[in-house]
């Protein structure tokens, strides 16, 4: 119980904070709040005994836009990659269901460089990414991307949608693809927000980064699924 309480009291307090950072002083006081409020997110669940393992292979490149590319299995994926890799200013290609009605969240994705899709209309989706691309490469900042279109609720990684990962490519051609790999996170939303089971152990294996402009872009998005899906543990492991 103590866990939603605290969930709930930093979903509705950061809506305020977001607020005020970003219409008051700004990108940066914003993007502050959103990596702070994400820290947060872990330290609640730690008091389930969830453990985080973070592991970066090699150095992470500086000054240029980054495509993290990852499995995805809850939405306990985002808080760290935002957490840990905060200094990448992670904006994310989000479903544009989730940019209302979630404290926090929505005002975050809709106001803080991501971009929201509409799943059913690709013209719409590929102009989004395509966007998101173009603000990546003149900010040399980074973005996430699922390319599973939806999260695996048993860990089993699905096939990897391609249009979205090609128009990324060909729109930030300068960008170094970071690839992923994440294990255990559905095992917190395997009944849903209630309960989430006590003791997980999350881990997050990033890759060493790949230079897009070395790659053509069917050969990267193979190179990369293989990569992320040899670093996953099979389900019920």
């Amino acid at each position: 119980m103590l866990f939603y309480v605290l969930f709930g009291i930093l979903l509705l307090l950061f809506e305020g904070i977001q607020r005020i950072c970003l219409n008051v002083f700004g990108y940066n006081a914003h993007k502050k709040s959103v990596g702070l409020v994400n820290g947060l997110f872990l330290v609640c669940l730690s008091v389930l005994g969830t453990i985080f393992h973070f592991r970066i292979a090699g150095e992470i490149p500086k000054n240029v836009p980054i495509i993290i590319v990852s499995n995805h299995q809850s939405l306990w994926d985002i808080p760290p990659i935002i957490w840990f890799l905060r200094k990448l200013h992670p904006k994310f290609i989000s479903k544009k269901e989730l940019g209302k009605g979630i404290p926090t969240v929505s005002y975050n994705l809709r106001k803080g460089g991501s971009v929201l899709i509409d799943r059913k209309n690709p013209v719409q989706a590929t102009r989004e990414i395509k966007k998101v691309a173009e603000y990546i490469t003149e900010t040399n900042r980074s973005v996430v991307i699922f390319p599973e279109g939806t999260r695996s609720r048993d860990g089993i990684p699905k096939k990897f949608h391609r249009k979205g990962l090609i128009t990324l490519f060909e729109n930030a051609p300068d960008a170094y693809v970071l690839p992923i790999s994440i294990n255990n996170s559905w095992k917190l939303q395997r009944y849903g927000m209630f309960p989430i089971p006590m003791f997980t152990r999350l881990t997050f294996y990033v890759h060493p980064a790949i230079k897009v402009s070395d790659f053509d872009s069917e050969g990267l998005i193979d190179k990369v699924e293989v990569l992320i899906k040899s670093r996953i543990i099979s389900a019920g492991k």
